[in-house]
């Protein structure tokens, strides 16, 4: 074993004893590799040269306009959970099926799929599952460790149902790292992957994974003598139009503006913050304001509609007035909005939160540079090639292989940080190959999802501890959450066994 290899196996093992130690994982994932390489220096298995690229990739990071959807799409999440709107949704999916243990089971993993899609933070989604839905499920007759098991699992779909900052990150790293290993590879013009194709490659499986969830929910539970699955005389019409309607035309118009082509990732998620910051505003807002604030909603409707009708062609005139007059009606409902939203206490709030979490993300990111930078200055990337050109099986194996690793990593390690550690050492000998680098993306997603829920470090399974009563043990939800940590390696299978899942739908809009 070569003294560059010594030094790899060391810095590896000292970067995971790191951030298992409790010290901030951006400060462990930067300085452990920072310390080997001055070490490597003095034992001159290390080039410091290597060092001075440093400030150019951090640079490159910051200036990254992809990356700049992140804090909007948090931004968006918070909005939408502190302004209570998912909290009256899921209030209302109870008072359809009360006294149905499925149907609340079923009602729960609908409202996730749908709140996944329109925050896709963990956290929040779980610990209000906690709060309000777990009472009613025990109410209902749910046994404990399966409450656990569909609340931790259905708070994790924010990470595969798209738009998710999972994807996005996975979209900026993967692209990255496909276009280089295309290019080692000799091909020069490899075809560019998006944001906008993990997306899409990623709604079929989502919804696959939410099947699965479902058809097990409704095996397992039984839904109730003489009780309906949906009790609609509880609910006014109009009520559950209002409540479900706002948000799901917001999901639609986020995404169908990716889709569709007319807006980049980064646009959109500015039309997400701007409609959560409207659908936030409404419920504070007086009647004339709300008034506003609604024909923002339609105004901001209109021109994504208006765009995606004359994509390509360039707005006539008759339209580009409409399309001023639209952007005019926008501004003085989020200006509305936004006022009352400062006024009520809540917008400094989800100002303060999304920093906190963009300021995680993009420290990990900044810190993952140094890792990788100095990784290739040990030649870890030569090295990681070559064991994988040697196994048997080829590049299936390969895979295989990156698969088991980052689903033991997710044991102990973060999403975020499994993303920028794997990708750019161990994605290049795959990326290089014929895989599909969307079906890639895609099955790495739903194998760092099943991250949240692995003990000991999942991070639902904290956020459902947290807000737990205590009559519910540790040990009751690590085996609750144990089916659907089966049910995810399924979906994995199922998906490994049909890439076109992942590769269908991207290559028929795109």
């Amino acid at each position: 074993m070569t003294g560059n290899e010594i030094a790899l196996l060391l810095m590896i093992g000292s970067l995971f004893a790191g951030i298992l130690s409790g010290i901030p994982a951006m400060l462990a994932i930067a300085g452990v590799p920072f310390v080997a390489a001055l070490l490597g220096s003095v034992f001159g298995v290390f080039d410091l040269t290597f060092l001075s690229f440093f400030p150019a990739r951090v640079w490159g990071i910051m200036s990254n306009t992809l990356l700049m959807a992140v804090p909007l799409f948090v931004l968006m999440g918070v909005l939408l959970e502190r302004s209570g709107l998912a909290q009256r949704m899921l209030g209302v999916l109870n008072d359809l099926v009360r006294g149905s243990p499925r149907g609340i089971a079923l009602a729960i993993l609908a409202f996730s799929t749908l709140i996944a899609a329109a925050t896709g933070i963990i956290g929040a989604t779980v610990v209000m599952l906690v709060l309000i839905g777990l009472p009613a499920m025990r109410e209902a007759g749910i046994p404990k460790r399966l409450s656990a098991g569909i609340i931790c699992a259905s708070g994790t779909l924010g990470q595969i149902i798209p738009p998710s900052i999972l994807l996005v990150l996975l979209g900026d790293q993967i692209g990255n790292t496909y276009l280089e290993a295309q290019q080692r590879a000799g091909n020069f013009a490899p075809d560019p992957v998006s944001v906008g194709d993990l997306f899409a490659g990623a709604l079929m499986p989502g919804l696959m994974l939410v099947a699965l969830y479902a058809v097990f929910i409704a095996l397992t539970l039984r839904p109730g003598r003489g009780v309906p699955l949906l009790d609609r005389r509880t609910v006014p019409a109009r009520v559950l139009a209002f409540t479900f309607l706002p948000p799901i035309l917001l999901i639609v118009a986020v995404l169908g503006s990716i889709l569709a082509g007319v807006a980049t990732t980064t646009e959109a998620a500015g039309l997400g913050a701007v409609g959560a910051l409207l659908l936030a505003g409404h419920g504070l807002a007086g009647r004339w304001g709300r008034r506003l604030i609604v024909g923002a909603g339609i105004a901001s409707l209109a021109l994504v509609a208006l765009r995606i009708g004359d994509a390509g062609r360039g707005l006539a005139t008759a339209a580009g007035a409409l399309a001023m007059l639209a952007a005019l009606v926008i501004a003085a409902g989020v200006l509305w909005a936004g006022w009352r939203l400062w006024r009520g206490r809540i917008l400094a709030g989800a100002v303060d939160e999304t920093v906190r979490i963009s300021g995680m993300v993009f420290g990990i990111v900044v810190a993952a540079s140094m890792l990788s930078l100095v990784f290739r200055g040990f030649g870890g990337d030569e090295w990681v090639s070559l064991a994988i050109a040697d196994l048997p099986g080829g590049t299936g194996t390969a895979l295989a292989m990156v698969m088991l690793v980052v689903f033991l990593l997710g044991f102990m390690l973060e999403a975020v940080e499994i993303i920028y550690i794997v990708v750019p050492l161990l994605g290049p000998p795959i990326l290089g190959g014929d895989i599909s680098p969307v079906f890639f993306g895609v099955l790495l997603a739903m194998n760092l999802q099943t991250s949240f829920l692995t003990p000991p470090f999942g991070f639902a399974l904290f956020y459902f501890r947290s807000a737990a009563p205590r009559d519910i043990s540790t040990a009751d939800i690590y085996l609750g959450v144990a089916p659907f940590v089966g049910l995810q390696i399924l979906a994995i299978g199922i998906l490994i066994a049909w890439p076109e899942l992942a590769t269908w739908l991207p290559g028929l809009i795109f």
